[in-house]
Parts: C-alpha cells; structure tokens; sequence
C-alpha cells in the first residue's frame, strides 16, 4: 500500500493557495448585480418575485391607485418597532392588488350602497343586515354579523376563495364604511387569526 507523505513546508503552501482562493471571491457580489458569485447569470427562464400591479379600476381616478407597497390602511410597509408589532404580523391584512383589488372596490361599493337605505332608517338590527348580504348573494355560511351596540353592526364576509377576497366594515348612525382584504397570513379564511408568539 503507497502513502503518501506530506511535509510540513508543502502542507503550508496548500493551505496559503486555499486561502488566497477563497479570499479572491469574497466581496465581489453587490446588490443589484445579476450575476450570482455561485452559479454565474441569472437564468432567463426562472421566475423571480415580482412587484404587484395595480391598474386604474373601473370608476376610479388615476390618484386613487395605490403604490404596490401600501397596506389595507394605506400605510407604506415599515420594519416593526418593536417585538409586540413583528409577534402580531400575522394579524396585519394581506392587501388587494390587480383585478383583485377591482373586484374588492366593486364589492364594497356594492355592500355600502345596499347597507345605506337601513342606515338611514336606523335599522341596526344585526340579522336585518345579515339578510340584505345574503341577498346580495353573499353566502350565509360565509357572512357573519356582530351587534356592536344598539346602534351599531359589524360585518365580515368571505366573497371569494381563489383568490381569497374578503369584506369587512361597520355600519352606525354616522357612517357605512366597508374594506377589502386578502385574508391573513398563515390563515385560511376572513376572520382575524388568533395566537401568536
């Protein structure tokens, strides 16, 4: 059996041409850069993430398109403050873009139009409101109704599953106010997840 022998100045040498090679490749790559330091260019036929797009909706003005970073509440995205706001991340909205956000503009605007002539009356009664929904042709397995108050109805309706398009709002003495949402993250379903970390 051959073994072979290393000595110590040629064992030195390896080690010192390993280490000059690996040093020759680090700090190369800078963000931006198509070139990926491990594989090389970045294929043409995969798919990167992309920026969600928004596009004028039916009815809508042009400044009314929200920039693909704004939240539910219209809010850029920022980096949470503290441990409480980033362990309640999963409780923050997915928003609407696309047709998806047309589809949620028409169904809000839909619900506030129908839910308007009760509030006029006065007619808070939670069941009254949950029986205009349905018969917008919202599903009553997918429509929840909460009393508030003696004046006030809170509702939350699943509208679709694919993709997932959610209604939320309140209707009171002042106002009829409905938002559209995505669902929530690690959640299936409208309703607001609950747990945490």
């Amino acid at each position: 059996m051959a073994m072979t022998r290393v000595t110590g100045a040629g064992l030195g040498a390896l080690l010192s041409a390993a280490a000059a090679v690996l040093a020759a490749g680090c700090g190369t790559e800078r963000p931006g850069d198509s070139t990926d330091a491990r594989t090389g260019p970045a294929p043409t036929g995969i798919s990167r993430p992309s920026t969600p797009v928004n596009f004028r909706c039916p009815g809508e003005s042009a400044s009314a398109v929200p920039t693909p970073t704004a939240h539910r509440s219209g809010s850029e995205a920022a980096p949470p403050a503290n441990r409480d706001v980033e362990n309640h991340g999963f409780q923050v909205p997915f928003s609407l873009y696309g047709q998806s956000r047309c589809d949620g503009i028409e169904a809000v605007t839909r619900i506030e139009k129908a839910l308007e002539p009760m509030r006029e009356r006065g007619d808070f009664a939670s069941e009254a409101v949950r029986e205009v929904l349905t018969g917008l042709g919202y599903s009553s397995g997918e429509t929840q109704t909460t009393q508030i108050g003696p004046a006030e109805v809170g509702f939350l309706i699943d509208v679709d599953d694919s993709p997932l398009l959610c209604v939320e709002g309140t209707m009171s003495p002042g106002s009829t106010h409905a938002e559209a949402f995505g669902g929530y993250p690690d959640h299936h379903g409208c309703d607001l997840p609950s747990g945490g970390h």
